[in-house]
């Protein structure tokens, strides 16, 4: 008689230091700083929640993503919203499958209550019975409940937890600090083992201190220009590194305007093979200016920052509202296309204007 075969135990991945981490998310394309990595790995070594804010589209949620891969751990999102509620967020009973339960029982249960013929009698009786109805075959899990539930290790993405109310800060308290979830009618589920949770905020509104007492807190911003650069090349194997490094040039130029939104990295790769599929495909176009503006499509998503970025950078200044338009004293001196490079892909960012710099390609001056 052979013995029954079990599923091997899911490997529990851990890293020995920040540098072995950093490596591990290099390996999955994550390309993250020295400190980063060490933050990261003493969230994973002490088993605490790490709470990372700092502005949308610089690399918050895709941290999680690639930390449950570099560890092959499963993910769990638990993406939040404005009235996001326990029923979303930790479990609710499914109550089609506990109506049919109910149905198979009933002729069961009107047998016994034909053998009594007084009411209360009757009634005492219900009430002693227990007919399983708020057990856990009966729970609709949610990303929280799954990921304690979870026989193997996860890593939990509560994303954008600042787009909830407060109130939902306080389920998630119990879940951050004992790594378990209370379920009044049948009890206390805890971790079965223990998950790493990454928080992401866009610092829309500020969290709560006891939210943030539990949790290890890192502010991520943008990346400087080299790393930012590396990104590109590693999500976008196709952009060439002088393509990379003008279109992060453009792109940390607009990070100097005041803009609704500024780009994101993942805008800045988006960016980086619009410019590749420009040049591959000989996009005929009269200016430099004509093809910058091309690719501010894949920048910028308001049009009133694209008025501002084409004025900006066109050198012209933008008239107050309430003042009038004057003819100006003297003819006005204006680039003109002649006075530019020439109209190639690794060019086409050098244009004028700009905040405090000599150009749209100003930025890369440092590196040569």
């Amino acid at each position: 008689m052979t013995a029954p075969h079990t599923a091997p135990e899911p490997e529990d991945i851990r890293f020995a230091d920040g540098a072995e981490l950093k490596e591990a998310l290099r390996e999955v394309d994550y390309i993250a700083d020295d400190e980063f990595a060490v933050v990261v790995h003493l969230a994973t070594a002490l088993e605490r929640p790490l709470l990372l804010e700092g502005p949308a589209g610089v690399g918050k949620t895709e941290l999680a993503k690639s930390l449950a891969e570099a560890s092959g751990r499963k993910l769990v999102r638990l993406q939040c919203y404005e009235g996001l509620d326990d029923n979303r967020a930790l479990y609710e009973w499914d109550y089609a499958k506990q109506l049919l339960h109910v149905q198979m029982l009933r002729d069961r249960i009107g047998e016994k209550m034909a053998a009594f013929d007084d009411v209360a009698e009757a009634s005492q009786f219900l009430a002693a019975q227990d007919f399983g109805l708020y057990s856990e075959k009966f729970l609709s899990v949610r990303p929280l409940l799954e990921a304690i539930l979870s026989p193997e290790p996860v890593v939990l993405l509560v994303d954008e937890v600042d787009r909830t109310e407060e109130s939902m800060e306080a389920l998630l308290l119990e879940v951050l600090a004992e790594g378990q979830v209370t379920i009044p009618e049948v009890g206390t589920f805890t971790a079965r083992s223990a998950p790493w949770v990454i928080l992401t905020s866009n610092d829309t509104r500020e969290l709560s201190p006891a939210l943030k007492r539990r949790c290890l807190h890192y502010h991520l911003g943008y990346p400087t220009p080299q790393r930012e650069r590396d990104i590109v090349t590693a999500k976008a194997p196709e952009v060439e590194e002088d393509v990379a490094a003008d279109v992060v040039d453009l792109a940390r130029t607009l990070r100097q305007l005041p803009l609704r939104k500024s780009p994101s990295i993942a805008e800045v790769i988006d960016a980086a093979r619009a410019a590749v599929v420009l040049k591959s495909t000989g996009v005929a176009v009269s200016s430099q200016a004509a093809v910058r503006d091309i690719l501010l499509t894949a920048l910028l998503k308001y049009t009133s920052d694209v008025e501002l970025v084409r004025t900006r950078l066109s050198g012209e200044q933008p008239v107050p509202a309430d003042v009038e338009e004057t003819a100006p004293a003297g003819p006005v001196e204006r680039v003109t296309v002649a006075s530019r490079p020439a109209n190639t892909t690794t060019a086409v960012f050098r244009g004028h204007g700009g905040r405090d710099r000599g150009g749209i390609g100003a930025g890369r001056q440092g590196r040569r």
